[in-house]
């Protein structure tokens, strides 16, 4: 039962990757509840509503084919997702960012609360 649970995870994560790509309006909708709340950092007010969500996506919105993302599921239970990415952005110098991801789904697999840690590497 545990890996069925950890998939509707992983298909929310290709979602998200998806929707980071194409930066379509449909593809990040998509991942959200209509009430969701975004935590873009823990210590910021998060950014409620999906259509919030996908405006405050738009306004920093990464070009198609900038980054590359590689992440370790290190946790999944009761709706709860725990997730350590690393991301590289392809620019001229590239940068590396650490990232921890707690992600809580809804039984349709979209996510109602997301809040990300992201530390550079130095």
């Amino acid at each position: 039962m545990r890996g069925m649970r950890e998939k509707v995870l992983e298909r929310w994560i290709a979602r998200y990757r998806r929707a980071w790509e194409t930066n379509d309006p449909a593809d990040i909708a998509a991942l959200w509840t209509e009430d969701a709340a975004l935590y873009r950092r823990p210590d910021e007010e998060p950014v409620l509503g999906r259509d919030a969500i996908v405006d405050a996506w738009l306004e920093v919105a990464d070009a198609p084919g900038e980054t590359t993302f590689d992440y370790q599921v290190l946790g999944f239970g009761d709706g709860v997702g725990f997730v350590r990415g690393w991301t590289t952005y392809l620019t001229d110098p590239p940068s590396e960012f650490s990232n921890l991801w707690v992600i809580r789904l809804d039984r349709d697999g979209r996510a109602h609360e997301f809040t990300e840690w992201w530390m550079e590497k130095t």
